[in-house]
């Protein structure tokens, strides 16, 4: 039978949710319980991400004697990020762990953090999101319903390939690269000198492995788990972007806590962050353990500065707006700790 309006077959996704939502958390609470946030990832149990917000939960009991706390729905439950962006904004969420990516549509000041080769270390880039530059981003998130808490590691993006080794963007040349379908990637890419090949991520190693691309780029273990190095076996260590995740909250929700509780969960969220990056970091060094003693051939680039220069073009594309290039500028203006 054809939905119409009104019909329950016609109930939007996310009033849904909304409601499975609200109704587990009253279930959960009973009334006496603490008042369980409720979060949305889409990494499985285990990940780094999914284990920072637990830790988050854990330290909020702590610090509010019992009353607040943190459910997470991890593995993608309640749909894709944009998904759960929707129905984060309209508050019936409370907190949404998501990639930087899909806010550029939100906000589009929150392309900066994927700029290519902004940051000079990871160091750089953890000091620079979790100082004023990072916040001076997440805040302009609050006009859209959102409020930024923290920011969790996503990892060093490099290329490889299944031709040669990368040390200079003339090696980078003729080769034809995977990019996500985002048009400031593809304009990284080409910059270079290689020819950009938007792509799903799930048609990646069968086009490598049938010559249709010659490489891709992401960290060591995105590079692991899709087995993109049996047939791309050399690692460049660009480290072109280093694009975060982030831990939100719904504009809804923080509006409803007293400014004791606000400083509370911003806490909680800010001391979530070293635990997260420790399994991230142990997670990425096994990643490349593994990987080195299968075969796989690292190198660095010999000259990152090259490729810094060949992106002005893009930084003049993508960096228009005087508080991008205010940020962008005091970004680069940081020493590295």
């Amino acid at each position: 039978m054809a939905s119409t309006p009104g019909h329950p077959a016609a109930i939007t996704r996310r009033a849904a949710v909304t409601g499975g939502l609200a109704a587990s958390a009253l279930a959960g609470c009973g009334g006496a319980g603490p008042r369980m946030l409720l979060s949305s990832d889409t990494h499985p149990v285990g990940y780094p991400t999914v284990a920072a917000v637990q830790e988050m939960g854990r330290l909020l009991l702590e610090r509010t004697n019992g009353r607040m706390g943190v459910r997470v729905y991890a593995g993608g439950q309640l749909g894709a990020e944009r998904d759960t962006l929707e129905i984060t904004s309209f508050g019936g969420l409370d907190l949404n762990r998501v990639f930087m990516s899909p806010l550029n549509a939100i906000e589009p000041d929150t392309t900066i953090p994927s700029l290519p080769f902004l940051f000079r270390s990871k160091e750089h880039m953890r000091s620079a999101l979790d100082g004023a530059p990072g916040r001076a981003i997440l805040d302009r998130l609050e006009a859209h319903g959102l409020v930024g808490l923290c920011y969790y590691d996503s990892g060093e993006r490099s290329f490889y390939n299944a031709r040669r080794p990368i040390y200079s963007p003339e090696d980078m040349k003729g080769l034809k690269i995977r990019t996500p379908n985002s048009d400031l990637s593809v304009a990284m890419i080409n910059a270079t000198g290689a020819n950009a090949t938007p792509m799903d991520l799930g048609e990646v190693y069968q086009s490598l492995v049938q010559g249709v691309i010659d490489g891709a780029e992401n960290n060591w273990p995105s590079f692991e788990s899709g087995r993109h190095f049996e047939a791309a076996p050399y690692f460049s260590l660009t480290r072109h972007t280093m694009t975060p995740e982030v831990l939100l909250m719904a504009k809804a929700r923080w509006d409803k806590l007293s400014s004791a509780d606000r400083e509370i969960v911003m806490a909680c969220a800010a001391d979530s962050v070293p635990f997260m990056r420790k399994l991230w970091d142990e997670r990425v060094a096994a990643s490349r353990e593994r990987l080195l003693a299968a075969g796989v051939k690292e190198n660095e680039v010999a000259d990152r500065e090259a490729f810094v220069r060949l992106m002005r073009p893009v930084y003049d594309q993508f960096v228009t707006t005087p508080f991008q290039k205010r940020i962008v500028s005091d970004i680069e203006a940081m020493a590295t700790s």
